[in-house]
């Protein structure tokens, strides 16, 4: 691709770059892609960004880094997740964008969030529903479904809103819902949508954020209350703690889901998802379980998704057993940064790959490095 610089240029090669991609994922799904099939767009992807994204153009610049260069899609500079609150990463206008995600977070000088902007959310869509249909819907097409987290209509700058409700759109059967208001959690909804699918013995699927899930254990406990969900019934969760003031663990807490609403682990399922990103990575249980009958907690990503592991000082590759900081390279994220240097700490397995939490103190020394590298080659 050459660097051009018309506003029909960039429209239409963002049109073309789109297409690929949906391409991909159809052709894929999640299912492992060729390796040069995966390296060949992710190549055309960086070129597409490089020639219009410039705040990235002037960082993989500084590293030495350009399409012309690169020898492989692993040397594609991941932009680190902190780079999503300082630059304004587009290869589109921002104002003839669609959407825009925005994390939640805040920063010591005040309320700084990340922003990935979305031209359009037709890649978004897609790179969203197959993997849940895979992932979560292995054994069928629609289950009724209790969301327990603000929907889209709530708020439509968050990307987790926009998947819930997208989950109950596509996968929702009759009598799903959205039971979350400006209020917070509707309980007397929940309870009645938990006491229905106990009388029919219909399975369900709860789908909300960890916090949703300790709040609504706290009411049950009050209220004495518990329930026998039908066999295939499932809870899913997004994780994050990070509002609550209850000290517990994911153990412990799938624990008490267990005993209290009678969903056994393995149809317990976690979602990880950024804003920075485009595509949501799941543990592998329930997939597992109706292929084979085993329980495959490990974390697994679509065709468009690789995940690296790089050492928290020179931020290179780890070998597969060894714990590294996380880059996701998705090539759903079209139009800001196709990979992303997260502060997640992980390490690969034969069988998928393992989420360790946060990278602090010396960990971190290499994300914060390369937050500098970001600025530093923006300033002025």
């Amino acid at each position: 691709m050459t660097a051009m610089t018309g506003g029909t240029d960039v429209k239409a090669d963002a049109g073309r770059i789109k297409q690929e991609i949906l391409d991909f994922i159809h052709t894929y799904g999640c299912e492992q892609a060729p390796d040069e099939s995966f390296d060949a767009l992710a190549r055309d992807v960086f070129t597409y960004q490089y020639t219009y994204d410039l705040p990235y153009r002037r960082y993989c610049a500084a590293k030495r880094i350009t399409p012309a260069s690169l020898r492989d899609w692993r040397e594609i500079p991941p932009m680190p997740v902190d780079g999503f609150k300082h630059l304004t990463l587009s290869t589109i206008p921002t104002d003839q964008c669609e959407a825009v995600f925005m994390t939640s977070g805040t920063t010591h000088g005040g309320a700084m969030r990340g922003r990935n902007f979305h031209p359009d959310l037709e890649v978004w869509d897609e790179s969203m529903i197959v993997p849940f249909r895979h992932f979560i819907m292995p054994d069928r097409d629609r289950i009724r479904i209790a969301v327990i987290s603000p929907a889209w209509d709530m708020n439509q700058n968050s990307s987790l809103s926009r998947y819930l409700t997208k989950a109950v759109e596509q996968c929702g059967s009759e009598g799903s819902g959205i039971y979350f208001d400006e209020h917070g959690l509707k309980f007397d909804g929940i309870i009645d949508f938990l006491n229905r699918a106990v009388a029919d013995q219909e399975p369900v699927m709860l789908m909300g954020v960890s916090s949703s899930y300790l709040y609504l254990l706290d009411y049950l406990h009050e209220h004495d209350l518990t329930f026998a969900l039908a066999a295939d019934s499932r809870l899913f969760d997004t994780g994050g703690f990070k509002s609550t003031k209850r000290d517990i663990t994911e153990d412990q807490m799938l624990d008490e889901l267990e005993q209290t609403l009678g969903v056994p682990r393995h149809h317990c399922v976690n979602m990880y998802g950024m804003t920075e990103l485009s595509s949501q990575i799941y543990d592998q249980n329930i997939l597992s379980w109706y292929t084979d009958g085993t329980s495959n907690y490990l974390k697994a990503n679509p065709s468009w998704v690789r995940t690296v592991f790089l050492d928290p000082n020179t931020l290179t590759p780890v070998k597969d057993g060894e714990t590294g900081v996380i880059a996701h390279y998705d090539l759903a994220n079209w139009n800001s940064c196709i990979g992303i240097l997260t502060e997640d700490l992980g390490h690969r397995t034969p069988d998928g790959f393992l989420l360790q939490g946060r990278a602090k103190g010396a960990e971190a020394r290499g994300c914060s490095i390369a937050v500098d590298e970001v600025i530093s080659a923006n300033r002025g």
